[in-house]
């Protein structure tokens, strides 16, 4: 569950605060406490030096030296961007592979992802937080040390080895009650496979501390590009698991009894299997460990480590995050009840009901359970991801310079800019993915005979989510002002109460609803409270600081929405002659939708970049950035 509306910063806070403040003020900063991002934040490019400044010589060598580490941090981006995108796209192929193998929307992929996503949620409820929020600042104090911080490191990965190890012990233990616990209407012999999975998973939570802890002692050392490379192996490893699956026990056909042909070699090499991933990834960071040239070795006795000197700002924070993962555990437990009601919905439509008269394999198929969400989930979230969150991470530094020096109209006209930039980028991919959702769904909808219905299962889940994509990364973003300024509380009370309407309004809907909707359900919620979250955002920043040229944001929204919405009918078009709308070329294969996706969007994207280019729209300019310098024409 990766798009629950959440606050939580992409980029580590900074220092504490005393909370809510009138407009233009700024939270003051504490020496010695503050913290630093644990990943490299790029520095706004240094102002040109006039000959009439009298300064001009002392200044030009700091402007160097700022150009010099300017370069140093645009390439540890650029190479963690990299290791970010080759792991999405093997993460989107290991997706793809594993519904060919045990479907997206059949009872045992359900089981499965819910088994496989519980160790990552509670591991991220348990010390995720800590790991980030608390470990950071003390490791780059540490670090600074003669010993380069060799003592101190050496005490803390023992600390998070002997509490990850007794915390996984004690979750895997009791696995079968909280698979019970976790779940709704599962029936036995589904908790009795579902338990099965989560002994092999669950032991994730281990590696996933490990990977954690050692990549921050990374980050804190300035090797920054392979803590975001690990993950890669992690999915070469579980594609492998999956190709071999295929290669033993064949793809996933619909029809028949998962649950009593299910086998004990397909729940060790296919859970087991992605566990060796995560373990792998882990321990690859050992690698470039090593080459710290710490000497690193186990060391006990903890007392005066500084652990309990987080201040308030990182206290927020963790409960944020606590907050979001709550809800991500008990969103799930409420959408893993579809995962029975539909095999009784199959069995149903020989006798009457809303599906009478159809395949029971077919209606089973149609009906998104938890897998068929995290894969709606993990499409619309990777626009944010790679235009959003980029640019993002380069505007929150100007953001906390600006604020630092009571800058407050300049930290304004920052998030201004942030925002008019982003309409570019996310205006574009909600209409993609509202044209596309059904071939973008019969790519992670499996080879199986009901393939079509499980594509229009995905698709229709990411309809909903994509009318909330753009409300979710200017929410997020508007949030980043709070953080630049170093006030963690106002985000942890959007996010708590964000959270509280997310479970108020989904338990008592779920009351009045058939259990087979719930998917539809949350991703109603999701898109309604990211709508919300942003109309909170942008009082609470006004209320604190003014307007931030919301005028300006919302033509350059109206502007590339109008640009955008003309791309769409222009793909909508092709996609039409293609049989993309009566079940033709698009919805045969994964490779015919991959490829209608490929060409539909090509034409969308030449349709809206002429459109914006006509429209003369400054933003365009400014968000294709370096690409615009190289090829003066597109800055025309």
């Amino acid at each position: 569950m990766k798009n629950t509306p959440t606050t939580t910063p992409d980029t580590p806070d900074r220092g504490d605060s005393a909370g809510p403040r009138r407009t233009g003020s700024v939270p003051p900063r504490r020496p010695g406490n503050t913290a630093r991002p644990s990943a490299p934040v790029p520095a706004p490019d240094p102002a040109p030096v006039t000959a009439s400044d009298p300064a001009s010589a002392s200044a030009s060598v700091t402007s160097s030296a700022a150009a010099s580490e300017a370069d140093s941090t645009a390439k540890s981006s650029a190479i963690m961007a990299a290791g970010t995108l080759v792991s999405r796209i093997l993460g989107f192929v290991r997706t793809a592979l594993l519904t060919v193998a045990i479907g997206s929307t059949a009872m045992a992929a359900d089981i499965f992802e819910s088994a496989n996503t519980i160790p990552n949620i509670i591991y991220m409820l348990l010390a995720g937080g800590v790991f980030n929020v608390v470990l950071v600042p003390q490791l780059i104090k540490a670090a600074k040390k003669p010993d380069k911080g060799s003592d101190y490191t050496s005490r803390l990965i023992t600390l998070a080895v002997l509490v990850m190890a007794a915390a996984t012990l004690v979750i895997t233990l009791a696995a079968a009650p909280i698979m019970v616990a976790l779940t709704s209407n599962w029936s036995p012999a589904m908790l009795t496979l579902g338990t099965a999975f989560a002994l092999w998973t669950f032991p994730q939570i281990f590696f996933y501390g490990v990977y954690a802890v050692l990549g921050q002692v990374l980050n804190a050392n300035g090797r920054f590009g392979a803590y975001m490379w690990a993950p890669v192996a992690n999915n070469v490893v579980a594609i492998g698991v999956i190709g071999l699956y295929l290669a033993m026990f064949g793809s996933y056909q619909a029809g028949g009894d998962q649950l009593a042909e299910w086998t004990t070699g397909q729940t060790v090499l296919l859970a087991g299997g992605h566990t060796l991933g995560i373990v792998v990834q882990a321990l690859v960071l050992f690698i470039p460990l090593s080459r710290l040239g710490l000497g690193l070795k186990p060391k006990f006795g903890w007392k005066g480590m500084g652990l309990r000197s987080t201040g308030k700002l990182a206290g927020y924070t963790l409960v944020t995050m606590m907050a979001g993962n709550v809800v991500n555990l008990l969103v799930a437990r409420l959408v893993s009840g579809a995962t029975e009601a539909r095999a009784s919905l199959g069995e149903a439509s020989t006798s009457g009901g809303p599906f009478e008269g159809l395949d029971p394999a077919v209606v089973e198929a149609s009906i998104p359970g938890l897998m068929a969400l995290n894969i709606a989930q993990l499409i619309t979230v990777l626009p944010h991801s790679v235009f959003v969150l980029s640019l993002a991470t380069v505007l929150f530094n100007q953001l906390a310079r600006s604020l630092h020096r009571d800058d407050v109209p300049g930290a304004l006209a920052t998030i201004s800019r942030g925002l008019r930039n982003f309409a570019v980028p996310m205006m574009f991919s909600t209409v993609v993915v509202l044209v596309l959702a059904g071939p973008l769904g019969r790519v992670f909808a499996g080879s199986s005979e009901t393939a079509a219905a499980s594509a229009v299962a995905i698709g229709q889940l990411l309809i909903l989510l994509a009318l909330g994509m753009p409300f979710r990364s200017a929410h997020i973003y508007l949030m980043r002002l709070f953080y630049a300024a170093e006030n963690a509380r106002i985000p942890m009370l959007v996010q708590v109460g964000t959270a509280a309407c997310t479970l108020v309004i989904a338990y008592v809907a779920s009351i009045f609803m058939p259990s087979w909707t719930m998917a539809y359900l949350m991703v109603s919620v999701f898109t309604l409270l990211h709508v919300g979250q942003f109309v909170a955002a942008h009082m609470l920043v006004r209320r604190h600081y003014g307007d931030y040229g919301s005028g300006e944001v919302l033509d350059a929204y109206l502007r590339t929405g109008v640009a955008a919405v003309v791309s769409g009918l222009a793909g909508a078009l092709v996609l039409w002659l293609i049989g993309g709308y009566s079940g033709g070329f698009p919805w045969s294969t994964i490779i015919t939708a991959l490829v209608s996706c490929a060409v539909v969007g090509l034409v969308m994207m030449v349709v809206y970049f002429v459109m914006l280019r006509a429209m003369r729209l400054p933003e365009l300019t400014e968000f294709l950035g370096p690409l615009a310098r190289k090829i003066p024409g597109l800055a025309r």
